[in-house]
């Protein structure tokens, strides 16, 4: 039985690296200079490139469909705080906070988040999921 304030467990998103970016900017179609050009990150003020924050979105995914599969996922939203440099490793995290029964069916909020080494949040989010009385 899910309940509120239940971890669904954590993800290390792994190291940031330079060919990790430049990877996901071609699978992505995000190419902005900011995520893999050192020279224009530069220029805008940063000391280095940053993820994209959409990486962070697939990491959280990740972590909900390993821990429920993709059957129930019904929803995902984020919001980036603070960006995650190269070099960073990321670790994602979830909660249960809503557990709402409509018959036969249940409907999960989880908050999620995403916190640098440093303890840094990365970013919030939130997913729904849907239960049957079989899950």
């Amino acid at each position: 039985m899910i309940r509120v304030g239940d971890t669904i467990g954590s993800l290390i998103g792994g190291l940031i690296s330079r060919q990790l970016l430049a990877l996901y900017a071609g699978a992505s179609g995000d190419r902005k200079l900011l995520h893999i050009d050192l020279d224009y990150a530069r220029g805008a003020g940063r000391d280095d490139v940053i993820a994209h924050g959409m990486l962070s979105m697939a990491w959280i995914s990740r972590l909900l469909i390993e821990r429920f599969g993709p059957q129930g996922l019904r929803h995902l939203e984020t919001r980036s705080l603070a960006p995650a440099p190269v070099h960073a490793t990321v670790r994602f995290l979830g909660e249960v906070a809503t557990v709402v029964r409509e018959g036969e069916l249940t409907l999960v909020g989880i908050d999620v988040r995403a916190e640098l080494q440093d303890g840094t949040l990365s970013a919030l989010g939130a997913a729904k999921r849907i239960v049957s009385s079989e899950d």
